[in-house]
Order: C-alpha cells, then sequence, then structure tokens
C-alpha cells in the first residue's frame, strides 16, 4: 500500500509549500465519494486517473508528493513529476493581442524531443487563447492536462496580489475551466486542480469538494517564474528534487522565459541520477 503526502486547510504559497498542515490518506482503489458531494462532470471513473479520498469532513484533498510506504520501498523508486502552469487571466486578452505570449510551444516540443511525460496545469483563458496547442498537447499520450482555474484568480487571501475568487464562485470557476479545455478537443483532461499561486484555505477545499477534484501541490519550486538565468533554475530543481518529488514550472514565455532552456539541463541532470519522469497520475498511482 502506497502513502500519499497531504495537506489539509493551510495557506500554502508558491515560495513555501512545506508551510501547509501536512498529513497522511491512502489511496483507495477506487475513488470514495464524500456524502455530501454532489454529482459532477468532472469526477472521474472508476477506470479513470486516481483520486485521493475526501480530507477531514469532506474537504478536497490535496496531493504534494509521494510519500514513502512503511516498508521504504518507495523511498527508492526515483521517479519524478515534472509539472507545467499554463497562466493566463481573463484580462489579458489585450495584452496577447499585442504580441505578448503566455503561450510556450518551444518548451512543449523540448519535452516532445526528450521524452519527458508531464502535466500541464491550464487555465480556461489560456485554452481558450490558444486552443490549438491545447488540443494538441492534450491529444499527445506524453500528456495531461490538469485544471488551474478558469482565469488565475487566487481561491484565497491575500495570494500574491492576484484578485479573489468568491468562494461562492469557486465551484463554476474550476467547472468553466474544464469546459474550456475540453472544448479545444483535449482528450487526456484528468481530473486534478491546482490554486493560483498554491493559496488555499478550508473554505476553497469544501467549496471544490463536489467537483470530485484532488488539488495537486508540489514540493519543488523551480523558482522560475520572472527569472533571467536558466542555470539557477536548473540547479534549484537538481538540488530539491528527491524520489517522488513533485516540481512545479510554468509554460508561459512571458511570466518564465528560461524555463525551455533550463529543462534541457534538468532532464539529463536528473536521468543521469537514475531518476525517471512521470506525470502525476502515475505519481499518485504509485
Amino acid at each position: 500500500m502506497i502513502l500519499l503526502t497531504v495537506m489539509g486547510g493551510a495557506l500554502a504559497g508558491c515560495a513555501s509549500p512545506e508551510a501547509t498542515r501536512a498529513g497522511t490518506a491512502v489511496l483507495p482503489t477506487a475513488p470514495e465519494k464524500s456524502a455530501a458531494a454532489s454529482p459532477s462532470p468532472s469526477r472521474p471513473p472508476e477506470s479513470g486517473p486516481p483520486v485521493l479520498a475526501p480530507g477531514p469532513g469532506g474537504l478536497t484533498p490535496v496531493f504534494e508528493r509521494r510519500a514513502a510506504g512503511r516498508d521504504g520501498a518507495a523511498a527508492s523508486d526515483k521517479v519524478v513529476a515534472l509539472t507545467f502552469d499554463a497562466d493566463m487571466t481573463a484580462d489579458q486578452g489585450r495584452r496577447a493581442a499585442g504580441g505578448e505570449h503566455f503561450d510556450n510551444p518551444g518548451l512543449i516540443a523540448s519535452l516532445r524531443r526528450l521524452k519527458v511525460p508531464s502535466t500541464v496545469f491550464m487555465t480556461g483563458r489560456w485554452a481558450q487563447e490558444y486552443p490549438d496547442q491545447a488540443r494538441s498537447i492534450g491529444t499527445d499520450p506524453l500528456f495531461e492536462i490538469a485544471n488551474h482555474s478558469f482565469s488565475h484568480h487566487a481561491f484565497s487571501s491575500p495570494c500574491y496580489g492576484l484578485p479573489a475568487v468568491a468562494a461562492k464562485d469557486m465551484r463554476a470557476d474550476v467547472e468553466r475551466a474544464f469546459t474550456a479545455i475540453r472544448r479545444t478537443g483535449a482528450r487526456h483532461v484528468v481530473p486534478y486542480f491546482r490554486f493560483p499561486g498554491g493559496c488555499y484555505d478550508d473554505a476553497s477545499l469544501k467549496a471544490l469538494a463536489p467537483t470530485g477534484v484532488t488539488a495537486v501541490q508540489w514540493d519543488v519550486v523551480s523558482g522560475d517564474a520572472f527569472a533571467t538565468d536558466a542555470d539557477a533554475v536548473a540547479e534549484q530543481v537538481l538540488e530539491g528534487v528527491r524520489p517522488g518529488s513533485l516540481v512545479v514550472m510554468h509554460c508561459t514565455r512571458s511570466a518564465a522565459p528560461v524555463t525551455d532552456d533550463a529543462l534541457r539541463r534538468i532532464v539529463p541532470g536528473l536521468r543521469e541520477r537514475g531518476y525517471r519522469f512521470v506525470k502525476v497520475s502515475e505519481l499518485m498511482r504509485g
């Protein structure tokens, strides 16, 4: 039995994932349903991607990394999940029309060339702006697409200056994002959600419980957001990764211009150390 590290209720910022309260939950054979949860099209079938059982009080469960099993076997399994946030807010359309790039096709091409399975956390607005790219990513078995909200607004405040989503609108925001992503023709869409900025609290975990998603955080911060030194980003990832780690990076040229360059050092560096790359669904499944 694989034990998974989960968190339940404290604020998680991009710079300090360790600041959240941590607990442990067992991955069930089939997804368990909270008695308080209503049916939702985003809840996966039993044969679909794994999800965690609801947390205390039926709250949305949070997955941070694969934890070692009781026998210690998982600790020696050198797997790592690279994840990429495709951020775009609802009010950035004019900037995109003016030539600002919120996509990063070169990064996706590098992942394909290097054969690195990855999970892309995509906002609904990004999918609307770049539908061809969203469909290409979401129909390639190398990738899976997860939900990163519709407009990248905060689900808990304060959160790095992001405007906030009202608790009553959180469920609708997540479902709107899933709809926007699927309308592009993407097929490999998984029932995982990443809070913008990594910020959440019990109110947001309660609001999202009916959707059946598992919230996905990270244990390794790449530091690629607004970075200008690819080597520094690569070094931070290489120093931080441990067996079962989950790395947060970005798929946005405008806000993370050196990620592609850093990736070309990270991937061979980790492979030389014996690591195998997996998507979040495989990391969660164990």
